[in-house]
């Protein structure tokens, strides 16, 4: 019962104003699928118990090497893999390789890096393999946990650190022969981030539209996005604008 009108609860009003679904219940969120890969199982299942005290976040799969990560996603179906760098004894980053592999056999996948590397390397090879987010173990759980979401969203996720570590990869500040965005490229993504046409940046810029179109092809393609509203977030994200 509606205190103030004195309608019931689930019905329309004289006014037709829409009802609530029977017994006030609202629609569920979407439920994010989740499969974790790391080869301490006792990492595995402290991560299972985090996420599994959320609604919307469902581990539906765990392996422990390269090769079970693999099978178990192509069985598994998750929207997103919880990714550890290293898969084997050793110093090697086999979760590198696993990233790449996932990513070109199911496009659609988010994955989000979790390890104890904290390598700027590292970070810029994740995201050049696939990935959407990269965090350190040593992550609050509330910040894993909204990392995992906006991977799910196809956003990107990354702690104060990798998020440095990009700007620094994009801008200049790592090895020479890594790409980065030169100065009109920043110079066209400012202009795309107020919503700018290709003709109009190229007015601003005194370029030609299809000056601008390699421009803004080349943002996307080191960006690690296909569309450019996307580009526009990764930049803000990573501190770009």
């Amino acid at each position: 019962m509606n205190l103030r009108t004195g309608v019931p609860a689930g019905t329309r009003d004289v006014t037709g104003l829409v009802r609530r679904p029977q017994g006030g219940q609202r629609p569920r969120a979407a439920v994010v699928r989740v499969v974790l890969v790391d080869d301490h199982a006792i990492m595995r299942q402290g991560l299972r118990a985090i996420l599994e005290r959320e609604g919307d976040l469902q581990v539906v799969g765990e392996a422990g090497t390269p090769d079970d990560a693999i099978t178990v996603v192509a069985a598994a179906r998750p929207h997103v893999v919880v990714l550890d760098l290293k898969l084997t004894s050793g110093p090697q980053t086999d979760g590198l390789q696993v990233c790449r592999r996932l990513c070109e056999t199911h496009p659609g996948i988010g994955v989000l890096v979790l390890t104890t590397f904290a390598e700027d390397r590292l970070v810029v090879e994740s995201v050049q393999a696939g990935a959407r987010g990269y965090v350190v173990k040593d992550v609050d759980t509330t910040e894993l946990v909204r990392a995992i979401r906006a991977v799910a969203r196809g956003e990107s996720a990354f702690d104060a650190h990798s998020a440095s570590a990009m700007v620094r990869s994009l801008s200049g500040g790592g090895r020479q022969d890594r790409e980065r965005l030169t100065e009109r490229e920043l110079d066209v993504l400012r202009l795309l981030a107020r919503g700018l046409s290709n003709r109009a940046i190229g007015a601003q810029l005194y370029i030609s539209e299809t000056t601008v179109k390699f421009h803004v092809g080349n943002l996307m393609r080191k960006l690690m996005v296909s569309r450019r509203a996307e580009a526009v977030y990764a930049a803000t994200k990573l501190g770009l604008l």
